[in-house]
């Protein structure tokens, strides 16, 4: 027969923590966007629940989405804490839905990676590139370069998250648009690239397609060194990472406390661990670079491209980023589709 004490634990993992005792309440999180496919966020909740006994369930919607359910949920949060793209994090902040708060290392952040006050700051960063399945390319070359994207060649095989809600959709956007003579001010090239990209019939996704690259069934996508590298050691999968060679872009990903969420300590709890060495190491052995480097371990760099690639690669500038993003997503709605 189940006790009382198994019946709270049953209903915690479920997702049922409005029904329980306090004390079950206490154990429980909720985290947006935190996809167990990105970034290892399914190991890192795994680790937290083992330090700290606080049980987060996975949340699979992207940085555009997060924000709009919280914009939503305003009155009456559902969420503690979430994680969203660079450009994302100002916009939480303008919306009013997330909260200062300064966890221990907060300092050693710099200063271009949070916001003064605690309402988001950088836990780790991707740079964009192509995530190439060779496999799937069926004896054609791997690309190297965003006019490559644009050949016949490629029909068919080639995908990217919509840009109208993912930030890593507007950051290959933006990183196209800068590599190709655009400026933050000037999107043309950016949205110009996208048009002409649609003669090759693209996948656009919503979600993560990590498992569509590793299937075959996006054999190119744009996307992030860590899903590379995490396919090509972590899952042996037939899988390499290119950085353009016309250039490209680095997003940090922030994370911020809900502006009154219903586990507040939970919350803060989770976000100092994030930046723990324990969970700056964890990001590192999930490829990522964590916002503080002297956490990856010797051996997890020499898994990464060469410096000399990654320097065709700058770091974006978050706040002018920010400023655009809305009108990446309207061009790319109107004039992409």
């Amino acid at each position: 027969m189940l006790t009382r004490r198994d019946l709270a634990l049953a209903a915690a993992v479920a997702g049922l923590g409005a029904t329980l005792p306090a004390r079950a309440q206490a154990a429980r999180a909720v985290c947006y966007n935190c996809p167990p496919e990105w970034a290892n966020w399914s190991g890192m909740l795994r680790l937290l629940n083992q330090r700290h006994g606080i049980v987060v369930p996975t949340d699979s919607k992207n940085s555009g989405q997060a924000l709009a359910a919280l914009v939503a949920e305003r009155a009456r949060p559902v969420a503690d804490v979430c994680y969203l793209g660079g450009q994302v994090g100002p916009a939480a902040k303008a919306a009013g839905v997330v909260e200062p708060y300064k966890p221990p290392r907060f300092e050693q952040i710099p200063a271009a990676l949070k916001d003064a006050d605690g309402s988001w700051f950088s836990i780790h960063s991707g740079t964009l590139g192509f995530f190439v399945n060779t496999q799937a390319l069926r004896g054609k070359p791997v690309p190297r370069g965003w006019a490559d994207l644009l050949k016949p060649d490629y029909k068919g095989l080639v995908g990217y998250l919509n840009p109208a809600s993912a930030a890593v959709g507007q950051l290959g956007v933006i990183s196209a648009n800068l590599a190709l003579g655009g400026s933050y001010e000037d999107l043309e090239p950016g949205i110009r690239f996208f048009k002409q990209l649609q003669a090759n019939a693209p996948t656009v996704a919503t979600q993560t397609g990590y498992a569509r690259v590793l299937s075959g069934e996006i054999p190119i996508l744009l996307d992030y060194d860590f899903n590379a590298y995490r396919a090509q050691y972590a899952d042996q999968a037939p899988a390499t990472f290119v950085i353009p060679e016309e250039g490209s872009q680095q997003l940090p990903y922030v994370m911020a406390l809900v502006r009154n969420g219903p586990n507040p300590d939970n919350g803060r709890k989770l976000l100092d661990f994030v930046l723990s060495d324990e969970g700056q190491a964890h990001w590192a052995r999930a490829y990522l670079r964590p916002v503080f480097p002297a956490a990856v371990p010797a051996d997890m760099q020499k898994r990464f491209l060469p410096e000399a690639d990654y320097r065709r690669a700058r770091a974006v500038d978050v706040l002018k980023l920010a400023a655009v993003s809305k009108a990446i997503g309207e061009r790319y709605q109107k004039e992409v589709g």
